[in-house]
């Protein structure tokens, strides 16, 4: 054996135990959770993921999968993409609020 590859044995990553996932309740209770349309389910979705000792795993398996849908390793993705926010279902406002808007003096 040649030094190198007793390095590379040494760094070689291990498969994730996917036992330990916080989203994992063995029942699928959870599915509807992390495919779910309405932005509430997303965020405690989300809020799951944030404590999950696997995050960063299934965030870059989700990655490389280009996932569909659904919220993976506390991302939500839709078309093969991660997307930064959750519009409320149907068309926009054409007025929008004062809400959220800068004033400039």
């Amino acid at each position: 054996m040649f030094a190198s590859e007793a390095f590379d044995q040494d760094h070689i990553e291990e498969e994730p135990d996917w036992d330990r996932a916080r989203c994992r309740d063995r029942s699928g209770a959870a599915t509807a959770l992390f495919f779910s349309d309405e932005i509430p389910d997303i965020l405690r979705a989300k809020a799951i993921c944030r404590e999950c000792a696997l995050l960063d795993a299934c965030l870059s398996g989700a990655i490389d999968r280009r996932e569909p849908a659904g919220v993976w390793g506390g991302e939500l993705f839709a078309d093969g993409r991660i997307l930064t926010h959750k519009r409320k279902r149907g068309r926009p406002p054409k007025n929008r609020s004062a809400e959220g808007v800068a004033l400039t003096a």
